[in-house]
């Protein structure tokens, strides 16, 4: 029975212990007067196994029970109780922490019921240890059930049962409790404002400390002043947390480190990060905690460069990251798509050791996924010990955008044989790679499968999924029949799905139902009116064209420019369509020009469909000649070494012409080129992109 009191550890074979150990069983009685008698099953050449069965002999239970709860082994120290005739209440109160410890309400009422059944009259303090633990064992019936049956009570008493309520989010039940109660401290008031704070309801949290202000009897302490900021940065209210910080220093309260924690997260909370990396730097103690609190801010704000500075100050200070820390910052790296950047905080953490189970490694699996080096990520997913759904989803998700299809649905296929329930944000990773490989009867399969086979909703990213497949395949009795049926407002991610479908076939009935649908959404977007209009131009619709044109002007709506960026011994160089304040312009322009020649003596022709103005084919060609991502390419080209892979960054999805040019360019300069559009990347070899000109 008590494996601990041998000190042993089970052997490889069936049987818990081989014969040659003798452990001690105690009898389950509460009868038993005479001088304890182990049984012999027990090691008794060791000092320690030896040393609860010797204080039993002596009856000295009490010392016996304390050394086996503090080993957590509270089963066996339960069946010494029933061996003390008389338990003291020290022996009471050991047992019951032991059990508010370790969270073990039904070891916590066996205690219980033997100090009624024993005649031992408890009282308060052990009354109060037996409500504190079935209020932290989540057991507020029997608490409150105690509670009311109690002679006297305390303060103590109050606090417990309203903390409880509290922290359960039973707030009502809490609120009442306060106040009845005879009297207050600060832990009475900081539990109600804590939970408040907890369960979202900042503004009841501030009243709350607004009246313990005015009470006479009562004064902030640092945890409430911190319950109490961070209800201003819920809310958010600069205001109020500036009322705070003005009373903090009034009482005294500025010298305390979780103070100062609690205002840099309330400022940076509010958006005032200036003010937030004000007190970060005045604080003299700051833990990792409050250095990643720091680092994120920067990240959320968009300031990355600002969150890379202070995490690379964060090294040099001597502090290690945790977890967290290296989650934000790869996270930021996957969101800039920064992946040399990524790969040094990959090299850091190898070299100072981090945890494989933790979700730090799904960061990294997430980070090179987004970067587009699927080979990397697929080696760390693979060195995970247990990969979390975070981890499968980037995998999938990132095959699918880097136009490897099989890859990530045989990665689904996978996950699903593992036993790993996937969430609908899987799903939205397998339908796009179905969606982008045209695989529709495939897609069709996983996107009935998601109510059917897994019992989840679909959602409005589900819609979107399967319609941009269904309209990339020329689908669209089939599109409008599942959007017929949905059971929400399709949304403009979905409309957007179809507009884009429709162009590729020339729908010019659906494209304009779609396109008047996103009108009314989000009439700012120039990304509607420039598909509209490149339908129109594709069908020699010029007066159409010209409409949409007027109606941009007159709503203010400005197109987005185009948009590319390369980065060339760390120096990242930009450009823009017709692009010519770049230093070295006359020699990309120069070099594009020799390419175009090229390109046409191996069969290249220009694209021209897209072009948004009636004019010669010459012109347009010229036109389309100056598009951003071929300038940056042509740039990439010159300024490497033969056989560098080049890659270039686009803010916007590539067009048809430059997509084609480019996998020509790739052959004729046997290069590999990268580029990552506002949808997904397209790698360039040998005259071939990954993307199967499905995109």
């Amino acid at each position: 029975m008590t494996r601990f009191l041998a000190n042993l550890k089970p052997s490889h074979s069936s049987s818990v212990f081989n014969h040659s150990h003798k452990i001690i069983a105690f009898p389950y009685s509460s009868q038993t007067t005479q001088p304890f008698q182990p049984k012999t099953f027990f090691k008794s050449n060791t000092k320690d196994t030896t040393l609860v069965p010797h204080l039993c002999n002596q009856k000295r239970f009490d010392e016996a029970i304390r050394i086996l709860c503090q080993q957590n082994h509270l089963k066996e120290a339960l069946q010494i109780l029933h061996q003390i005739d008389k338990p003291s209440a020290s022996v009471y109160s050991t047992l019951i922490q032991s059990c508010i410890k370790s969270r073990l309400l039904q070891q916590g009422k066996k205690v219980h019921q033997h100090i009624k059944l024993s005649g031992f009259v408890p009282g308060l303090f052990i009354l109060n240890r037996l409500l504190e633990m079935y209020a932290k064992c989540d057991s507020l019936m029997d608490s409150q059930k105690l509670f009311d049956e109690m002679p006297e009570r305390d303060l103590c008493s109050w606090n417990i049962l309203i903390s409880g309520y509290a922290k359960m989010g039973l707030l009502q039940e809490a609120k009442s409790l306060f106040d009845k109660m005879p009297e207050r401290d600060n832990f009475s008031w900081t539990a109600m404002i804590s939970g408040y704070v907890r369960h979202d309801r900042p503004n009841e949290a501030l009243e709350l400390f607004r009246m313990m202000k005015r009470s006479d009897n009562s004064k902030s302490n640092k945890f409430t002043i911190s319950s109490a900021l961070a209800a201003a940065a819920a809310v958010p209210c600069l205001r109020i947390g500036k009322e705070i910080h003005g009373y903090i220093m009034r009482t005294g309260l500025d010298s305390d480190e979780v103070v100062w924690s609690a205002l840099s997260d309330m400022y940076g909370k509010c958006g005032s990060i200036e003010e937030a990396r004000h007190i970060f730097d005045k604080m003299v103690d700051r833990d990792i905690v409050t250095w990643t609190a720091m680092i994120d801010r920067y990240f959320q704000d968009g300031r990355r460069k600002e969150g890379f500075d202070l995490f690379a100050d964060l090294l040099r200070s001597g502090i290690r990251p945790n977890e967290f820390t290296f989650s934000g910052v790869l996270n930021a790296c996957a969101n800039q798509t920064s992946e040399e950047l990524g790969k040094k905080v990959h090299g850091y953490m190898t070299r100072v050791g981090f945890d494989p189970f933790s979700f730090a490694a799904s960061a990294l699996v997430h980070m090179y996924s987004k970067c587009g080096n699927m080979v990397s990520a697929e080696r760390v997913f693979k060195e995970t010990p247990q990969p979390d759904l975070f981890s499968w989803t980037s995998l999938i998700a990132g095959y699918a955008q880097n136009g490897q299809p099989d890859e990530a649905i045989r990665y689904f296929e996978l996950l699903v044989k593992s036993g790993t329930q996937p969430d609908h944000i899987t799903f939205v990773g397998v339908l796009s790679a179905c969606a982008h490989a045209g695989l529709v009867d495939k897609g069709l399969d996983y996107f009935h499968s998601i109510k059917e086979q897994y019992g989840l909703t679909h959602t409005a990213d589900h819609y979107a999924c399967i319609i941009d497949l269904l309209a990339r395949s020329g689908q669209f009795d089939e599109a409008e029949n599942i959007i017929s049926k949905m059971s929400m407002k399709p949304d403009k991610f979905l409309w957007a799905s179809l507009l884009g479908g429709c162009r590729i076939h020339g729908n010019l009935k659906l494209a304009q139902r779609a396109a008047e649908a996103l009108f009314e959404i989000e009439p700012e977007n120039p990304a509607t009116y420039v598909t509209l209009a490149n339908i129109y131009a594709t069908a020699g619709m010029w007066s159409e064209v010209a409409k949409i044109r007027k109606t941009m002007d007159d709503r203010g709506v400005v197109k987005k420019p185009g948009l590319s960026w390369i980065a060339i011994k760390r120096d990242v160089h930009v450009f823009l369509v017709g692009d010519d304040s770049h230093p070295k312009s006359k020699e990309i322009n120069e070099f594009l020009g020799k390419l175009s020649r090229r390109m046409k003596e191996e069969g290249f022709v220009p694209d021209t469909n897209f072009v948004l103005h009636d004019v010669e084919d010459e012109q347009k060609e010229q036109n389309l000649s100056y598009h951003s991502e071929k300038l940056a390419v042509a740039f990439g080209i010159i300024s490497t070494p033969e056989g560098t892979p080049i890659k270039v960054f686009k803010n916007l999805r590539t067009c048809v012409d430059c997509h084609t040019a480019i996998k020509f360019i790739s052959k004729i300069t046997n290069r590999k080129i990268i580029v990552r559009d506002s949808n997904r990347f397209h790698f360039f070899e040998d005259g071939h992109c990954s993307c199967r000109d499905y995109w």
